[in-house]
């Protein structure tokens, strides 16, 4: 059995706090190349690991408060933990990352790959300090429900605190397939387990002479950001999908103009296809202005973050509730598919969605179902007589 490694001035809280306070942390030699290094504080002193250069700061010690072995430690506690970030990849000598350097790395993977950059700086608001700092690698599942328990009990939504909770998991996966000392994503899967009442639908479902008026309020704000809406409405997708257009995607030189609508990377299938949908011809007029100086493959509209923000002000002028989002304008263009008795086989097509998730949030709205037809005939007519053998 290996022999443990001791230090007289560190293992235990009184000796620790005989040490003189200062900035520069006292070392302790744990194995080969690996120190656990101690900071004396005027309140509480704190555990860290220098290896190879870099130092990284983990845990509290347990001088005026008993050890939970998680935020708090006690001198072996804090020694196990230090090898164990140490070595978890001896062959790396970089610093291990933090969860706030982890959500600047998701936020320019976003950015790359044309993503939303808000998923990460929305994200990046509801972390506290002491999560920011702490290593990815050392995240345990406690702290992190306890993080998502905090933000619904600050007053978010459950289903909001669940949608930042899942930009976090995003995060921190991307984190661990960077760095494979990470070896702990149990911990965010299950941690961060989607919340009971966050599958409560939100969907805000528009008459069309409000969604009308909400367009004509953008355009109103600026020609750009009102085409933008415009498209939106009119085609039922999201956002990032809408941001993704070029010129070379508007097939206006038809009878019937259509917009090549790029499919989201939503699931496990990240190839994008392009899927026809059709639009107005006023609409179809308008993105051929928009698209005039424009190559054939840039971008049709600039990037615009936090969109929702963009348009409070068009929802306050129409005196609607907060709840109205540019998103609603997905919902309304489902549910007005729906009642105009479109196949729910090609709703979800156009939407670029399943049949199994039309059918989950919009089951009210689905009429003309064929087997309507064929169960109609069997209702009873009661102002008939009924023979006794029908009766029996």
């Amino acid at each position: 059995m290996a022999r443990r490694t001791r230090s007289s001035f560190l293992e235990n809280r009184t000796s620790r706090l005989k040490l003189a306070t200062r900035k520069k942390p006292y070392t302790a030699l744990i194995a080969p190349g690996i120190f656990l290094a101690y900071r004396r504080n005027a309140s509480v002193g704190t555990w860290s690991v220098k290896c190879n250069g870099w130092l990284k700061r983990f845990g509290l010690a347990d001088d005026h408060e008993e050890a939970n072995g998680e935020s708090i430690m006690t001198y072996w506690q804090a020694l196990e933990r230090a090898k164990t970030l140490a070595r978890a990849g001896e062959t790396n000598t970089e610093q291990p990352i933090s969860v706030a350097e982890a959500v600047d790395a998701y936020e320019a993977d976003l950015e790359t790959r044309g993503g939303r950059k808000y998923n990460a700086t929305q994200l990046r608001l509801h972390l506290t300090d002491a999560l920011k700092s702490k290593a990815v690698a050392l995240l345990t599942e406690r702290e992190l429900r306890d993080w998502r328990a905090g933000l619904v009990k600050a007053g978010l939504k459950p289903s909001s605190a669940d949608r930042i909770g899942r930009s976090l998991k995003a995060a921190l996966a991307l984190a661990a397939r960077n760095d494979k000392r990470i070896t702990n994503a149990a911990a965010w899967k299950n941690g961060l387990r989607k919340l009971p009442d966050s599958e409560v639908a939100r969907n805000v479902i528009l008459p069309d002479q409000t969604v009308a008026a909400l367009v004509t309020g953008s355009y109103d704000e600026d020609r750009g950001f009102g085409l933008l809406i415009d498209v939106l409405a009119e085609t039922g997708a999201r956002e990032s999908q809408v941001f993704k257009l070029a010129p070379a995607d508007l097939q206006d030189h038809l009878a019937e103009p259509r917009l090549m609508i790029p499919t989201s990377r939503k699931g496990k299938n990240r190839k994008i296809e392009y899927r026809p949908l059709p639009i107005s011809t006023r609409l179809a007029m308008a993105l051929r202005r928009q698209a005039a100086g424009r190559a054939a493959h840039d971008l049709l509209f600039d990037k615009m973050w936090n969109l929702a923000t963009l348009f409070s002000p068009v929802v306050e002028r129409l005196e609607l509730g907060t709840e109205v989002t540019p998103y609603a304008l997905r919902h309304s263009s489902i549910v007005r598919q729906l009642l105009k008795g479109v196949p729910t086989r090609v709703v979800a097509a156009h939407h670029d969605t399943s049949v199994a998730m039309i059918e989950k949030n919009y089951s009210r709205y689905i009429i003309g179902d064929p087997s309507d037809a064929l169960t109609r005939p069997t209702l009873l007519d009661f102002e008939k007589p009924l023979s006794l053998v029908q009766a029996a």
